[in-house]
């Protein structure tokens, strides 16, 4: 089911893990952003889009479930940065990329996600700041948090900030371990960046969890600051999403939390060496 946020602009949540799939209305059809995750989920998008073309698609990140397409939705151009895009490019050039990517997903619905599409991103030229499409402009926000080539989406008319997967609710921040720079400054740094465009903003979609208005967007970015500067100064974190105070459901992310610090701990031994 598609809810309004704001004109021209709805979300559809994905059952299994929250994905939201932010729908665009351009001139001459719609802008689908990180739709997902199972084939009858993406079945039941282009059922409810009610014949609306779909002229283009953008995958805020390189990741699964961020990178799913179905037959469907039709065969428009899919969007994402340079980096994204070469990073999936690398990704798709190994023999067993397939068995690699079934290992994040959920096992109860890993037949359910569609793979004939998977990752075939067209990547934009470096440095380009707005989609090119016929419809409000939008803004790309790029940054290396959480994943190579990451960027959010600002639609500038509506105020609507498609985060990806970070500002959520019920995830914490999640920095990418493998990154060749400081991992806890890059994600400082997205979110300085998400500061600077907070007055413009109205709504905020993360990839996973719960859509927030204009003040829920700067808890969020407080928050994730808070758990991001504890990790890098060592100290002890207490955050909403973690531990007992997790919502229902979501206590996983505690075991997230855990294998973050370890790796991070690897990280800075490796480095030290």
């Amino acid at each position: 089911m598609l809810t309004h946020l704001a004109d021209g602009v709805r979300v559809h949540q994905s059952e299994p893990i929250r994905n939201n799939t932010v729908v665009v209305r351009g001139s001459a059809g719609v802008l689908l952003i990180d739709p997902g995750i199972t084939g009858d989920e993406m079945a039941c998008l282009a059922k409810d889009l009610a014949g609306e073309p779909v002229v283009a698609g953008f995958a805020t990140h390189p990741h699964w479930d961020h990178v799913l397409w179905y037959a469907d939705l039709g065969e428009a151009p899919r969007y994402g940065t340079a980096r994204c895009a070469a990073d999936l490019e690398e990704f798709l050039s190994e023999a067993d990329w397939k068995s690699g990517m079934t290992e994040g997903v959920p096992p109860d619905i890993v037949d359910d996600v569609p793979l004939d599409l998977f990752g075939l991103i067209t990547g934009l030229p470096a440095g380009t700041t707005h989609l090119p499409w016929d419809g409000p402009r939008i803004r790309i926000i790029e940054h290396q948090a959480h994943a190579p080539g990451h960027a959010a989406l600002l639609i500038e008319e509506h105020g609507v900030l498609v985060a990806g997967d970070m500002l959520s609710d019920v995830l914490i921040p999640m920095l990418d371990a493998e990154s060749p720079v400081d991992p806890i400054d890059e994600y400082l740094a997205a979110l300085q960046l998400f500061d600077d465009v907070a007055d413009d903003v109205q709504v905020v979609v993360p990839g996973h969890g719960s859509v927030g208005g204009a003040d829920e967007l700067r808890i969020r970015i407080d928050q994730d600051r808070a758990y991001v500067q504890a990790l890098r100064d060592d100290r002890d974190i207490t955050d909403p999403r973690i531990g007992p105070s997790a919502k229902t459901g979501w206590e996983w992310v505690t075991d997230v939390h855990t294998g973050q610090l370890q790796r991070l701990a690897e990280r800075t031994t490796r480095d030290a060496l």
